[in-house]
């Protein structure tokens, strides 16, 4: 059999260690499917319902196991359905290669079916984008296109059109000379970018020695460097703040945590920024600069990947270009120990006052329930390596500050994009590439009914993932978002009839479960990650419960009064649910 030139896309995708691709076929890529077809015993094709999703699994793979993910799509309608998760790639900075297919190069430029210049529609979107029109391109593009993903940590686009997909595979009508056997390098793309500079080492190192309280800011670019983080905590005696995608850094339990900072955060860790003189920053380019020291109060030291982001949100005195775990091992021996151990000790003391303020709001005895003892029930039941995927919205509150991160846990969300409904596709491409760790999509039903075709996907490939859907039967995050900018409610409640998803996940073949009663909760968790296969549990939650900040701010609180004035619809029963967590904090 004639090898065609989408066996040749297909074998440089294996020869780069790539053994899945997540996609939905079509008639635009049917070239494509026949190359993977071909090879399928080196390589797999996971079906999905809808591309966005193939799009966030690519994602969800590249975010777990450090590399690249691809997705694949049809020509026109297809291969745009790709680009909410294309985004939150190229935002939360991951490497991902999305393969398109494009009508037959004669009819180009035709106004024919489907045609939509795939490459001009994704230019912002990728670091690197081509039309192929040349089988003899194939091996060299598609390496350039992996080592642009890598390199850049960002999205890489083919767009291949039907006639080059089925071509000869030795075709070269303008008789180039193509490249030879892929490089035997390739795992040098998967290498961190190495240690800063020796005079950057000693800048940073007489910055932290000189001041007197001084905080860590650790990102997802640290996830990987627990230990050194840890380390160069203890010798600064500086708390650690964590952003939500830099969850995992450390553990939560850590003397030195004070958890985030923003929206999502809590009142130490906003404190400590208004507290400390001198913030290291790890990995992380934190976007929310309201909620940073301001500019020109603090003396800052930034470890960071890309030269382009150190110093991007504050006046950087000493910005240091390298990996974290690499960087922080070569500060850690410049370093002098701090003795007085006052500063840290506050912060230790306010984490204590706000645990426990945290755990009055886990009561069981609430009804309905409350989100906040939806997420401790996970919390308790899942294992010490459990991953815990998160859609955007009032569930990224509950997650960020009920899911404890102990052990080996893992927590990922979509971060700098915060798109709805990438927690159950990350969560099917996790279970995927980690099969033996306890995998839990913790969803709203707004985010989980975007895309609840692909619990399916995960029934058809046994994928014993734990879906928990948040059910509060709303856009809870909009609603409170229009609150504080003064404004009653208008248009985020679904209200009746009151959703069920465990019925659509008992007839995809799954686990499915309603829970309304919080004293049923802790035993249908249990039992939900008990199950051999996908499982699906539905919960229904206090829909009034409000994802207030850490530190509520003066204008914050003036403008949510004046939604109230304005005619807040449901306001006696958020008055309620307020003074029930009033009592309950009282209990401390």
């Amino acid at each position: 059999m004639t090898q065609i030139a989408s066996e040749v896309l297909v074998q440089r995708l294996i020869a780069w260690g790539v053994d899945t691709v997540y996609g939905l076929p079509g008639d635009g890529i049917n070239g494509i499917m026949e190359g993977l077809r071909r090879h399928a015993d080196r390589i797999k094709f996971v079906l999905v319902h809808h591309e966005e999703a193939a799009a966030f699994m690519a994602v969800g793979h590249a975010k777990s196991t450090g590399r690249i993910g691809v997705c694949l799509a049809t020509s026109g309608p297809g291969g745009i359905h790709l680009l909410n998760g294309l985004y939150d790639a190229k935002l939360d900075h991951q490497p991902v290669l999305a393969i398109t297919g494009m009508q037959e190069t004669s009819v180009l430029g035709t106004a024919y079916q489907q045609e939509v210049r795939l490459d001009q529609v994704f230019a912002d979107v990728a670091e690197y984008n081509l039309v192929v029109d040349n089988p003899a391109q194939l091996p060299g593009v598609v390496d350039l296109a992996i080592r642009t993903a890598y390199a850049r940590r960002g999205v890489a686009h083919l767009t291949v059109p039907n006639d080059v997909q089925v071509a000869d595979a030795d075709a070269d009508p303008y008789q180039h000379m193509g490249p030879g056997a892929p490089p035997r390098t390739a795992p040098i793309y998967l290498a961190p970018p190495g240690v800063p500079r020796a005079e950057d080492l000693r800048a940073a190192a007489e910055v932290l020695d000189a001041g007197e309280r001084v905080a860590i800011l650790a990102g997802a670019g640290a996830l990987h460097a627990r230990r050194e983080v840890l380390a160069v905590a203890d010798v600064l005696g500086a708390p650690v703040i964590k952003t939500l995608p830099g969850k995992a850094v450390i553990p939560d339990d850590s003397p030195y945590a004070v958890g985030g900072i923003g929206l999502l955060g809590t009142r130490p860790g906003e404190d400590l920024v208004e507290d400390c003189d001198t913030l290291l920053m790890v990995g992380t380019n934190f976007p929310y600069t309201k909620h940073l020291p301001e500019p020109g109060k603090v003396r800052v030291v930034q470890l960071e990947a890309d030269p382009a982001r150190a110093g991007a949100r504050l006046p950087t005195e000493v910005p240091m270009i390298g990996d974290a775990k690499e960087g922080l091992a070569a500060l850690l021996p410049l370093l002098t120990r701090k003795h007085d151990r006052g500063h840290l000790e506050k912060y230790q003391k306010a984490m204590d006052g706000w645990r426990r303020r945290m755990a009055d709001l886990e009561s069981p005895r609430r009804d309905p329930i409350a989100p906040q003892y939806l997420v401790a029930c996970v919390d308790r039941a899942a294992s010490d390596d459990a991953i815990l995927t998160c859609d955007s919205g009032t569930i990224a509150t509950w997650a960020a500050r009920h899911w404890t991160i102990r052990g080996d846990r893992g927590f990922y969300l979509s971060g700098n994009l915060a798109s709805m409904a990438p927690g159950l596709p990350y969560a099917i491409a996790m279970q995927h590439a980690h099969p033996d760790r306890q995998v839990i999509a913790f969803v709203g039903d707004g985010g989980f009914a975007m895309l609840m075709a692909e619990f399916l996907t995960a029934a058809r490939y046994g994928l014993p993932i734990t879906v928990v859907v948040n059910n509060n039967g709303s856009l809870g995050q909009i609603l409170w978002e229009q609150m504080v900018l003064g404004f009653p409610e208008h248009g985020v409640r679904f209200g009746a009839p009151a959703s069920d998803f465990s019925g659509w996940a008992r007839s995809c073949g799954g686990y499915g479960r309603k829970v309304t009663d919080p004293g049923e909760l802790a035993g249908a968790v249990a039992e939900a990650l008990a199950h051999p296969g996908p499982a699906l549990l539905d919960v229904d939650v206090d829909p009034n419960e409000p994802p207030m900040p850490g530190k509520v701010e003066y204008q914050q609180a003036k403008k949510f009064a004046q939604a109230f004035l304005r005619g807040q619809p449901n306001k006696a029963a958020i008055a309620t649910t307020l003074f029930k967590d009033r009592i309950s904090h009282l209990g401390h």
